[in-house]
Order: C-alpha cells, then sequence, then structure tokens
C-alpha cells in the first residue's frame, strides 16, 4: 500500500492570456474549478497505474468535499483514512495558453498526529508527504513506513534537510533544489550523507537522480504537446511511488514517472490527463526507440517540475 498523505485542493483555474506581473490586471477567458491537491492528485495518478493508493487528508462535510473523495474514489483511491471535520480547502491557479501556470494555495488543517496515523496505516509499505510538512513533520514518522517527499511547496533549507534525514526518496524541481541545497554536487553529497535518493526534476530537460552511493543518472523525458502542466509533478510522484512499490528500482521508476508526467500535461487540469498503465509503457516504449543520444537529451514541451 502507498499511504499519500497531505493537500486536498479545490482547484479554481482562470484562463489568461499572460501571468500578470506586479500591478497588471488581466482578463481571463474562462474560469473553471477541479479536484486537487498535491497529495491527492498523487494518489489519483497511482492508482490509475495500479497501485494500492490510499488518501490520508482533511476535508469537510460539505457537499463539494463529498464529491471530492467521490472523484478519488472513482479513481480507485481508498479514501477511509481521510478526516472530515476539516475544510476542503481552495487553490487559485492562472494558466496560459501556452500550458505555464501560477499557483496560489491555502493552508490545510493537517496536524502531526494525522501524519503519524497516516504513517501507521502505511504497515511497512510506502507513505507520501508533500514539503509542506516540514520540518514539524520529521517527528511524527514512525519506523514502519518508507518514506517519498515531494518538496514543492517546501520554504527553507532547515526544512528541506529534515525531509532529507528520514526520507529513502526526495522529489524537487530544479529551482527548488539550487535555492535550498545548492549545485548538483553539493546535492549528491547531501543524498550521500543522509542516505537518500533525490530526483531532481527539470521540466523539458529531463530529471537527475542522485542516489546515496554517489552515481548520478539523467532521466529522460517524452516530446507532448502541452496543455496544461498543472499536476504534472504530481504525476510524476505518484508514478515514481508505484514504481518503487512494486519492486522497481529507482531509475526505471523515474522514468517510468517522466513519461507519465510529460503524458498528464496533454488534457486541462491536474487530473483529466492523469495516464493508465497501458498509456505509458507504450510511451516508454515509443521513447526507448527514439533515444538515439543521451538521455538529457530528450525532449518535452511539458514542465514537470
Amino acid at each position: 500500500m502507498i499511504v499519500f498523505c497531505g493537500y486536498a485542493n479545490n482547484d479554481v483555474t482562470a484562463s489568461v492570456p499572460e501571468l500578470p506581473t506586479t500591478g497588471q490586471r488581466v482578463q481571463a477567458v474562462a474560469v473553471d474549478r477541479g479536484d486537487g491537491g498535491m497529495a491527492a492528485n498523487a494518489a489519483a495518478a497511482a492508482a490509475r497505474l495500479g497501485a494500492h493508493a490510499a488518501f490520508a487528508g482533511a476535508v469537510g462535510t460539505d457537499p463539494l468535499s463529498t464529491a471530492f473523495l467521490e472523484a478519488l474514489a472513482a479513481d480507485g483511491v481508498d479514501v477511509s483514512l481521510t478526516r472530515r471535520d476539516a475544510q476542503l480547502t481552495t487553490a487559485l491557479v492562472l494558466l496560459t495558453p501556452d500550458g505555464e501556470r501560477a499557483i496560489i494555495s491555502q493552508d490545510d488543517d493537517l496536524t502531526g498526529a494525522d501524519i503519524a496515523a497516516a504513517a501507521g496505516h502505511a504497515d511497512g509499505g510506502w507513505l507520501y508527504l508533500d514539503g509542506y510538512r516540514f520540518p514539524e513533520a520529521a517527528a511524527a514518522l514512525a519506523d514502519t513506513a518508507r518514506v517519498v517527499v515531494d518538496l514543492d511547496g517546501c520554504e527553507s533549507r532547515e526544512a528541506a534537510l529534515a525531509a532529507l534525514e528520514v526520507a529513502e526518496h526526495v522529489v524537487l524541481g530544479r529551482g527548488q533544489a539550487a535555492a535550498l541545497l545548492g549545485d548538483d554536487e553539493v546535492c549528491a553529497s547531501l543524498a550521500g550523507r543522509h542516505g537518500t535518493h533525490l530526483v531532481i526534476t527539470d521540466g523539458g530537460r529531463g530529471a537527475l537522480l542522485l542516489p546515496p552511493d554517489g552515481s548520478s543518472t539523467r532521466i529522460p523525458t517524452i516530446e507532448v504537446s502541452a496543455v496544461d502542466t498543472t499536476g504534472a509533478g504530481d504525476c510524476f510522484v505518484g508514478a515514481y511511488c508505484t514504481e518503487l512499490a512494486r519492486g522497481a528500482a529507482p531509475t526505471s521508476a523515474a522514468r517510468f514517472a517522466a513519461v507519465a508526467a510529460g503524458l498528464s500535461c496533454t488534457s486541462p487540469g491536474a487530473r483529466a490527463g492523469l495516464p493508465h498503465r497501458a498509456a505509458v509503457l507504450s510511451g516508454l516504449d515509443t521513447a526507448s526507440g527514439a533515444d538515439t543520444g543521451s538521455p538529457g537529451e530528450e525532449r518535452t514541451s511539458c514542465d514537470a517540475s
């Protein structure tokens, strides 16, 4: 089992001609609502890919919260671990015609006790946490869970290092890695020091896997026509967790995840484009057949960071 503990959101997406700068006003051409949230998106991605996925979040008892959980359940996610005495938070997403986006998120009501309970329910399996939980989450984690942390949303070096201390696998974007940890050499050193597999995603340039043994692997991407990159990073982590839970090596898991994330960009919204397993396997075959050079030279128009 993989227990996904973290954000559940109602996404309000405004389609805009360009992302506004400070003081600028732009006219939305459409405003849509949809389900989102880092952990919930990752759980949905994992379930579609065949994992036994459970979501341990915090929502309310209102109709919107009920519909949110029903949508997760329809994707095959176990929602019985979700606490319903809180509220479903809102995320505001600005989306441009070329698929770029900016996101404003609202804090949720998850506590250290919720995280400890989620770790207990993982029962020796895998536990996913988002980066907003650190450094406080470190004290709540049980030794029985194998932890994957998506550091998207992490705001300090202290929090990032706390995640590295307790997680077997940590995923973060290139910009965050540079801001919170340092360059690739420093990141590789930290992966070794903490015994952590560090995955640095970099949009169309693929990803870099830094295992604890000091080696490194460039992870290729696939070329797609991006419609919306919202949730692509969540899809990457959900797919990565799925393959780890199946017993795949981290390199194979990251390659699978990169293809899944690319495919997820081909439909609007955080979940509409989440692929099923057969599509990812087909994409892997296509990418392997087209790979005539370095994995780092593969291309995609999807930003999965």
